[in-house]
């Protein structure tokens, strides 16, 4: 039997399970690469990490990237680079933050009022930015059956690093059932086996809402 490492470099972790599985954290440290001498290229991405989140990607110059200690010349030329394309072509099409319930009650609003029950899955990067949202199954009126093994092979498919659940119940009460515990107990479980961990259950009925995780 192979036993694989219990520690998986984030460029190693890129190429098996694609940038989307990776925090904010490691993707600084595969940009990073290696630190300088004496420095830990774990805390170089945190400092510049510390640093975008102090100024705004927006507001940081090539000087404050070159500021940082272990960064030189080259390093902060590719880092101050990435940080400018990103500016260009991606933070205007970013897709939708879903890091508290409350942001992802605004992504359920088409389920909401529905008579029947949808059980709606929510794929998340490793940034916790929306992937994709799927309607996994429609029920009756009173109950929706789901099964693991259609969660996650639209998660794996989505190569997703987490994921929120959610349905609505018709009957308009946030009650939450043995059923919608079993479902979430199930659904962790899977997700601990795949490495795709479950953020979140959420039950809407109406404008209300409640976590049955």
């Amino acid at each position: 039997m192979i036993i694989e490492s219990a520690t998986v470099l984030p460029r190693e972790k890129l190429v098996k399970k694609g940038a989307g599985a990776l925090s904010d954290l490691e993707l600084l440290q595969v940009v990073i690469g290696s630190g300088g001498k004496g420095n830990d290229f774990k805390q170089i991405a945190k400092n510049l990490n510390a640093l975008v989140n102090k100024l705004g990607a927006e507001n940081v110059t090539y000087a404050d990237v070159k500021a940082i200690k272990g960064i030189g010349e080259a390093k902060a030329a590719v880092i101050f680079a990435a940080l400018e394309f990103w500016k260009r072509r991606i933070i205007k099409q970013a897709a939708p933050l879903v890091d508290s319930p409350e942001k992802a009650v605004e992504l359920l609003s088409h389920i909401k009022n529905k008579k029947q029950e949808h059980f709606v899955l929510l794929t998340l990067n490793g940034a916790r930015r929306l992937i994709n949202s799927r309607v996994v199954t429609i029920g009756t009126l009173m109950s929706s059956l789901v099964h693991p093994r259609e969660v996650f092979s639209y998660a794996i498919e989505d190569r997703a690093a987490s994921i929120i659940v959610a349905h609505n119940h018709p009957s308009g009460f946030l009650d939450i059932s043995d059923n919608d515990r079993e479902v979430t107990k199930r659904l962790r479980q899977v997700g601990d086996i795949v490495g795709i961990r479950l953020d979140d259950h959420i039950i809407v009925a109406g404008d209300e809402f409640v976590s049955a995780y």
